[in-house]
């Protein structure tokens, strides 16, 4: 089971890193053929089977002979042993479910957002309709409907942030992507009457991770802009993945009384 994950993960890791890199672009990835970046031939079925046909072609494009770029077998193979790791940390539970879910669409962002500066509204759409299902699943209805008012509120929150973020800095300080997928944060931890607080550690902790980022940016390309969406995401399956020690770590620090 865990080799026949790594291989789905490869394969939807290619499909993800289409999504991500053409579908900005308005590219038609439901009917158009896959073609070489370079000379523009179509390629067949056989030079499409993740990381085999990368390694085959030697990295080179069986038509043009130009390198084919190496983003596409990193993302295979990470996006193959993340899942991997899912089920040997999960198991066969519906919490593998959600953390494929959740991960799909970071994967999704990080490589559209790390691009484009985009955060497509699709893929959060599709991600939000599956993460209520299993939710559904998961909880119950009544805890589901819990988790959507967590949502909601988190990206109120977020909305408000942008708002203050705005007026401060006299130019946008959060895009509309970031906003929106603040819903799939608080949807996804919706658990137990903490959902609301571990949604604002999961933007605290997400501040964290894209400081060094933000850091060398800043310094290295004197950008003053960066893809927030990715460490937002990243944030939220780190979170998942340790929900328990992140909850006890909150009740921790809860004051009683």
């Amino acid at each position: 089971m865990g080799i026949l994950l790594f291989i789905v993960g490869a394969v939807l890791g290619s499909f993800y890193l289409v999504i991500g890199t053409r579908l900005p672009l308005k590219d038609n990835i439901i009917t158009g053929r896959s073609r070489c970046d370079y000379c523009k031939e179509i390629l067949k079925w056989y030079e499409l089977i993740p990381i085999v046909s990368y390694v085959i072609q030697g990295g080179k494009c069986r038509h043009c002979h130009k390198k084919i770029k190496i983003e596409h077998i990193i993302v295979e193979i990470i996006t193959g042993l993340l899942f991997l790791f899912g089920y040997l940390y999960f198991g066969m539970t519906i919490k593998l479910d959600i953390y494929l879910v959740i991960l799909s669409l970071a994967l999704i962002i990080c490589i559209s957002d790390f691009k484009y500066m985009i955060i497509l509204d699709s893929p959060l759409i599709i991600s939000g309709i599956l993460l209520l299902i299993l939710k559904y699943f998961e909880v119950g209805l009544k805890n589901t409907f819990i988790a959507i008012i967590y949502g909601v509120v988190l990206f109120i929150f977020m909305y408000l942030i942008k708002l203050l973020g705005d007026k401060l800095f006299k130019r946008e300080s959060l895009g509309g992507g970031d906003i929106k997928l603040s819903f799939i944060i608080g949807l996804t931890l919706g658990y137990y009457g903490i959902g609301f607080r571990m949604g604002l550690i999961c933007i605290i902790f997400s501040a964290f991770l894209a400081l060094p980022y933000a850091l060398a940016s800043t310094y290295l390309n004197k950008k003053n802009e960066l893809p927030y969406g990715p460490f937002l995401i990243f944030s939220l399956v780190i979170i998942f993945i340790f929900i328990e020690k992140f909850t006890n770590l909150l009740i921790f620090f809860t004051p009683i009384g």
